[in-house]
């Protein structure tokens, strides 16, 4: 008896140990997944560490501000895009190459407009038919009041990033505006105002849309080139912007 008391005490205890690994198991486990919960996922992690052109992290559809700008641009509507291109395209064969006068053009249109409503008015009594509607067009007020505010802003955002870098501030920011500005300089001397602002307009119907869709090989050549420019640039600090020679800066002393 007392041989058969002994057995069923160690099968008991080994029991109860092979109980209480499965629980620590458990309990490893569940605290494992809870710190893989608190850890961002390799997907996460991957897209993380991948270079987007100009710090994108966001959708170009969202970037460019996912309304109906942007779906013209990105050509989420073919027929409107192309008919706001095509449009843009006849404004500047006429003013362009058969050198139409904004005036002019306009002038013509309401000539045309006024004298069609006019006749098509006066011979609705002789041929029995209504007469056309006309709307009442009127600008509202509280959709002028945002567009200039909305300018506005970009203005004054203008003219303090102008104030930074004529105080000489930032000399990266400097060097690149005077870039900047010499090439805009030498674009707009091979043509006019009219040409350069198509040929910005068709950029801009062209280039969001092919980085959109070849964005990864574009943001790794980018990525290059960002390298590249870094390290030419950390040349030319190191042989010529270090030894520009530049007085000490006083502090003001306060009271």
């Amino acid at each position: 008896m007392a041989e058969h008391a002994g057995e069923h005490e160690s099968a008991a205890e080994s029991l109860m140990e092979k109980i209480s690994e499965k629980i620590r198991g458990h309990d490893s486990s569940s605290s494992s997944s809870d710190s893989d919960d608190d850890k961002p996922s390799p997907i996460e992690a991957v897209k993380s560490k991948i270079f987007r052109l100009f710090g994108r992290e966001k959708p170009v559809h969202k970037v460019m501000g996912g309304g109906k700008v942007a779906d013209i641009i990105l050509w989420r509507n073919k027929k409107i895009s192309a008919g706001v291109l095509g449009g843009a395209t006849a404004l500047w064969v006429l003013f362009e190459l058969l050198e139409y006068h904004l005036i002019t053009l306009v002038c013509h249109i309401l000539i045309l407009s006024l004298a069609m409503f006019f006749l098509w008015s006066n011979a609705s009594t002789f041929i029995n038919k209504s007469r056309p509607h006309i709307p009442d067009v009127s600008i509202p007020e509280d959709y002028f009041l945002q567009v200039a505010s909305a300018l506005r802003i970009e203005i004054n955002r203008a003219m303090t990033l102008l104030h930074d870098i004529a105080s000489g501030r930032d000399l990266k920011k400097f060097l690149t505006v005077i870039a900047g500005l010499w090439v805009l300089s030498i674009v707009s001397s091979w043509c006019n105002f009219l040409t350069l602002f198509y040929v910005v307009f068709i950029l801009l119907h062209t280039v969001p849309v092919v980085y959109e869709k070849y964005d990864d090989k574009i943001d790794s050549f980018a990525e290059k080139a960002m390298v590249e420019i870094k390290r030419q640039y950390a040349v030319f600090d190191a042989k010529v912007l270090s030894k520009i020679p530049r007085g000490p800066l006083k502090e003001k002393k306060k009271d």
